[in-house]
């Protein structure tokens, strides 16, 4: 065997491993990354129970129910347009309320409930989530005629 065939051979086999190498890691990334839906996009498009998702959208009015162990909490996840019933069982932001912008991160059960395990609030007045905003222009319901800081 010639000295050019020889790393002609070494180069292609570590392509071959480098290759591998990098499918293993966007395989194993894509397993564990949460994708954003809005309650319209979670409601069309079901994901797989085990799929991490975030939702994310408006708390909507009226919605929020609390136990009596004090830690489970039920409320409706809305983009003004569809909304998706929510079961968390933790202790709440401090800002979370009513008509306020949350993410939810968490799986989505057979029963069509959202189990999350993780809430995020905003943190003031001006601040909405980009994601929130975008689903909510994306649906036509966007009600402020200025764009948020982000």
């Amino acid at each position: 065997m010639t000295r050019k065939r020889r790393r002609l051979y070494i180069v292609l086999a570590a392509l071959l491993v480098f290759g591998g190498a990098t499918a293993l890691v966007l395989t194993a990334l894509d397993e564990n990354l949460d994708h954003f839906r809005s309650p319209k996009d979670l409601i069309a498009e079901p994901p797989a129970p085990e799929r991490g998702i975030r939702l994310g959208g408006l708390v909507e009015e009226g919605s929020v129910e609390r136990s009596a162990d004090g830690l489970t909490v039920n409320f409706r996840v809305t983009d003004l347009t569809e909304s998706v019933s929510v079961t968390y069982v933790g202790i709440l932001p401090d800002l979370f309320r009513e008509g306020q912008g949350v993410i939810t991160l968490g799986n989505m059960r057979a029963d069509g409930t959202f189990a999350a395990r993780e809430v995020l609030a905003k943190h003031d007045e001006n601040y909405m989530p980009r994601e929130v905003v975008d689903a909510l222009k994306a649906s036509g319901n966007w009600r402020h005629g200025e764009e948020l800081s982000q």
